[in-house]
């Protein structure tokens, strides 16, 4: 496995790898969730690239982006065992050297929810993407629909700017009682950690309400709030139903639809979402 920093060397290890190439854009602190992707690849792809790079531009003034975790020793030894084939772990100064001034802003699936909480988180997610999508040049790129809003971003992006990439969206990995999981869950306290799993517990019963055959979205997402509101310490952020390309606030369940959550416990930010058949 090749592990390289510069945008120049990784142009040249890409040259030199099969094709088709897949690529896992992650931020590092690796678990089997992105894991998961770099496999899926593998299974998918001639070779496979994996970029480690915590973007400070999708983070907000009051977000964690210094104590964000960098285990990036125990990151390159997970991607190796993954059959990762190429790993592009750049510095900040590198993706955004001085005078930079192009961003790449999405409307859209892009407007509400995280776009509504986080003020230019997806213009950061976007632009970062972008550049990943031109320096390393795959044919697909791998993404978990644990950041459901982030892949349909990316989806729009990468139709709107006419990207020669088919971007792959992965199934979800859980712990055992349905906590989805995230780089930060490492954050959570001990008394916090079983709390943090009343999200996928919501998101169940809102599935099981539209299963049985409720139709009205409120009624649905007032299922799930209500789960949320039993769990000590929770605090909503949002509760929606949605179309799930557009991510439009949905009244009537008659097509499917997705469910998502954002909420708090104590300092950690939480998301989670579920299809809704």
């Amino acid at each position: 496995m090749k592990v390289v920093h510069s945008i120049e060397a990784c142009r040249a290890e890409r040259a030199q790898l099969a094709e088709p190439l897949g690529l896992v854009p992650t931020m590092g602190a690796l678990h089997e969730g992105h894991l998961s992707l770099a496999r899926r690849a593998r299974e998918e792809c001639a070779a496979v690239a994996m970029s480690i790079f915590v973007n400070p531009t999708q983070f907000g003034p009051q977000e964690d982006f210094a104590r964000y975790p960098r285990p990036i020793e125990r990151d390159l030894e997970l991607a190796r065992d993954a059959g990762v084939d190429l790993v592009f772990h750049p510095a900040p100064e590198t993706m955004y050297p001085p005078g930079f001034a192009t961003w790449v802003e999405v409307g859209g699936p892009a407007r509400r929810w995280e776009g509504e909480h986080r003020p230019g988180h997806f213009r950061g997610v976007a632009t970062v993407v972008a550049k990943l999508l031109t320096i390393i040049g795959p044919q697909r790129a791998y993404f978990g629909e644990k950041d459901y809003q982030q892949l349909q971003v990316v989806r729009r992006l990468v139709a709107d700017l006419n990207l020669p990439v088919e971007i792959v969206g992965c199934p979800i990995v859980r712990e055992p009682d349905g906590l989805a999981l995230s780089s930060r869950n490492v954050y959570l306290t001990p008394e916090a950690r079983p709390r943090a799993a009343a999200l996928y517990r919501a998101l169940e019963a809102g599935r099981q309400a539209a299963a049985d055959g409720e139709r009205d979205a409120a009624a649905v997402r007032e299922t799930i709030e209500a789960v949320l509101r039993a769990t000590p310490g929770l605090e909503i952020d949002y509760v929606a139903l949605v179309d799930p390309l557009t991510l439009e606030p949905v009244e009537r369940l008659d097509a499917p639809a997705r469910a998502l959550i954002a909420a708090r416990l104590g300092s950690v930010r939480l998301i989670d979402n579920i299809a809704i058949p």
